[in-house]
């Protein structure tokens, strides 16, 4: 079972609330909203989904629904290649989940990011991939810094302590103290629980610099390793919990949306 979370940020505050799950078992995918929905309607007067328009359904596919696999560029484009390199994706492993694990699904004409629910290797490390955020927030001198990292090169985290956005930010930082982004919101709060058992479980180092002209929101790709503690749940929080379902699940395929919203 590959499962993959949708979270959402407001806007004015810039709050991110986990507000989906999706799964996918091989012949269906499945939708359901979490109580971070919930949450971000009563916080932040967040509004479903034009697609999912009810929080207490269960959605399910046997395609990928089309707010998803509008997320997910084309095999037919011309840089398609240049793409999977960008996530470092090899060929052959490029299916529609694991692009937007890696890629986020970010598009600049809305608020929603994907990330996937880890899963330990046979040596029960969990390998996190992730785009350093923030980078139009910094220097030009720090985005200098990020194209001069070497593969493989260690990072840091550091609390930010004084970021009036979010108290528990954690900045990646250089050996030499260069600050090169944000450690993505829905790690954060793991990562904190991790770090004081023992920090030395927790190691992240920069996997791919994506030059210039690429998006900056693509730039740098950074591979955090780690060994969770025993007893310890990811994403384990209740606005990760699926809400339950009060009616029938509804069984969708891509008639049920607009044509705008279907990916041509």
């Amino acid at each position: 079972m590959k499962t993959l979370f949708l979270a959402w940020q407001d806007p004015k505050s810039r709050s991110w609330f986990p507000i989906g799950r999706l799964t996918f078992n091989g012949n269906k995918y499945e939708f359901v909203y979490t109580y971070g929905a919930k949450k971000a309607q009563s916080e932040h007067d967040f509004q479903l989904l034009y697609s999912f328009p009810e929080l207490d359904k269960v959605y399910t596919s046997t395609e990928l629904f089309p707010l998803f696999s509008n997320r997910v560029m084309r095999r037919s484009r011309p840089d398609y290649k240049n793409y999977l390199e960008c996530l470092n994706i090899p060929e052959g492993e490029d299916d529609p989940i694991a692009i937007l694990s890696r890629s986020g699904g970010r598009k600049v004409t809305d608020h929603f990011e994907i990330f996937p629910y880890p899963k330990a290797d046979k040596n029960g490390l969990y390998h996190i991939h992730f785009f350093a955020h923030g980078l139009r927030y910094f220097p030009e001198c720090a985005i200098e810094c990020i194209n001069q990292l070497q593969t493989g090169e260690p990072l840091y985290l550091t609390h930010d302590f004084q970021n009036p956005y979010d108290p528990h930010a954690l900045l990646l930082r250089t050996e030499d103290k260069h600050n090169v982004g944000y450690c993505p919101r829905y790690l954060v709060h793991d990562f904190f629980q991790i770090i004081r058992q023992n920090p030395e479980l927790v190691k992240v180092h920069a996997e791919r610099v994506n030059q210039a002209p690429t998006p900056l929101k693509l730039r740098l790709l950074c591979n955090i390793t780690t060994k969770w503690h025993e007893g310890f749940t990811p994403f384990s929080s209740e606005e990760y919990q699926p809400m339950p379902p009060r009616v029938a699940t509804r069984t969708m395929n891509t008639t049920d949306i607009p044509t705008e919203y279907v990916n041509s």
